[in-house]
């Protein structure tokens, strides 16, 4: 897709942009590359800098109620200061390497309802920042991300939705400030014993942490309550493990679970070495669960800013943008 637009921050005869991505479609850990088409206005102007990066729709809880927020959670530099003659045409390459806990948006070719993506252009003149449009991109899942996809489906999970939550997922190590919740209607077999399911990755450049939080229906004489499970996966076993079987064993582990505090090891995945479950390292949001997730505290750094400045500056109320979406 391609944006064009005058830069707003000089006004009517000011430069325009056009970005122009080689290919909207990516994966986390791969590269996003394309192209940054500056046209001259009716003046010479110097450009500050111009940076690309990445926006999504995050869902932030503000005191009793969440709200979804617009933010940026990585950039990448395009130029510095750059001279920029009237009507000169000037085309600068940039590519973006995605971060590998990107949240995917789109399966097997269909975009996942809650799921928005864009890569939005940013052109700095003086002390004026003008923030382009969103280019909207999809970001697929990883050979393993697919695998155990697949078998979440062929166990008969159906998808409900999916959604970006601020925080951080306790005992799990996560660059960004924020994770995806991917969540299923339960399959018939185990519909006895579970409402919901919800499933997160975690991945990094050798393994990917697989979260699963697991809303049990309460019986005669007890009451539901969440159960959780934490199992590492080397990308090496995407195309080894039976998957079917591995999943299977993941979600009978979580149904014999007689408490949420509760998880034996092994359980139903013996082929994926490594694997280890760890229940009190579920999400812990939405006020059930365990209080798994610390929102809003020492969140560190994430793609060169500041978490501080991602929620006081990029996370900001500016679902407008997203109409470029067709949302």
């Amino acid at each position: 897709m391609v944006f064009k637009k005058m830069l707003g921050a000089l006004g009517v005869g000011g430069p325009s942009v056009d970005t122009v991505l080689s290919n909207p479609n990516t994966r986390p850990g791969l590269p996003l590359s394309g192209q940054v088409n500056l046209t001259g206005g009716t003046s010479d102007v110097e450009l500050a800098h111009i940076t690309v990066g990445l926006v999504t729709r995050v869902e932030v809880d503000a005191g009793g109620g969440d709200h979804a927020a617009l933010g940026e959670f990585h950039r990448a530099a395009v130029a510095g200061r750059t001279r920029l003659a009237a009507g000169q045409q000037l085309s600068i390459p940039f590519q973006v390497d995605m971060p590998w806990e990107t949240p995917v948006t789109d399966v097997f070719g269909q975009r996942l309802h809650g799921m928005t993506m864009g890569l939005r252009t940013e052109v700095a003149i003086d002390r004026a920042v003008d923030k382009g449009d969103l280019d909207p991109i999809a970001v697929h899942p990883l050979p393993v991300h697919e695998r155990i996809l697949e078998a979440f489906s062929g166990l008969g999970f159906r998808f409900k939705t999916a959604d970006l939550e601020y925080g951080r997922i306790h005992g799990v190590h996560q660059t960004l400030p924020f994770y995806q919740a991917i969540e299923f209607w339960p399959a018939p077999q185990y519909g006895h014993g579970i409402a919901e399911v919800e499933l997160t990755f975690v991945t990094n450049p050798h393994t990917v942490e697989v979260v699963l939080e697991f809303d049990k229906r309460g019986g005669m004489f007890t009451g539901g309550h969440d159960a959780y499970g934490r199992y590492t996966v080397p990308h090496s076993h995407a195309e080894t493990a039976n998957w079917a079987q591995v999943v299977d064993g993941w979600v009978r582990q979580a149904l014999d679970q007689r408490q949420s505090f509760y998880a034996s090891h092994g359980g139903g995945h013996h082929d994926m070495p490594g694997q280890h479950g760890m229940a009190g390292h579920g999400h812990g949001h939405r006020g059930g669960g365990m209080g798994g997730v610390v929102a809003g505290a020492a969140l560190g750094v994430a793609g060169g800013l500041v978490a501080g400045e991602i929620i006081e500056e990029a996370f900001e109320d500016d679902g407008g943008d997203f109409g470029d979406f067709g949302e």
